[in-house]
């Protein structure tokens, strides 16, 4: 599955999630299988009576460090490479707590790292958890290996 099929999908899971949301006794609440839609739904400020498959992508897009879908789609194959990173490993490394990292360790290189080297600089400060960043949750409810999502 290429990057973009798989943001595309996890998209699509997301928006899934958000329909199962139930009403009972003037209380909403969700079962979902991917996401922590709630948690979804308060940090990001959302309307939940208006949810669409178009704020899923949006969603799915910030998640990983775009500031809307449509820059996810044009970005090159470096880039979505770290998105996807980013993206599967938010439970290490929240992508505003990555930008802000990654914008000090430029200044303090005076230097604009290319997206390759910000990739190398994940997989062996961030992954190997030399540097940890803000522990958070995430909104993942599963860390599954891509092949089984």
């Amino acid at each position: 599955m290429n990057t973009i099929n798989y943001f595309k999908l996890q998209a699509k899971n997301l928006f899934k999630d958000y329909k199962t949301k139930t009403i009972h006794d003037y209380l909403s609440g969700y079962t979902p299988k991917y996401f922590d839609v709630d948690g979804i739904i308060c940090d990001f400020d959302l309307d939940e009576r208006d949810f669409t498959l178009m704020n899923a992508q949006h969603i799915v897009a910030q998640l990983c460090g775009f500031e809307k879908w449509t820059a996810l789609l044009k970005a090159s194959a470096s880039e979505l490479e770290l998105a996807k990173l980013l993206f599967d490993h938010q439970n290490i490394a929240h992508v505003d707590s990555w930008m802000d990292y990654i914008t000090y360790a430029q200044e303090m290189n005076q230097t604009t790292f290319e997206t390759e080297t910000k990739i190398e600089i994940f997989k062996q400060v961030i992954l190997t958890r030399q540097v940890v960043l803000d522990a958070v949750p995430g909104y993942l409810l599963k860390q599954e290996s891509p092949s089984q999502r």
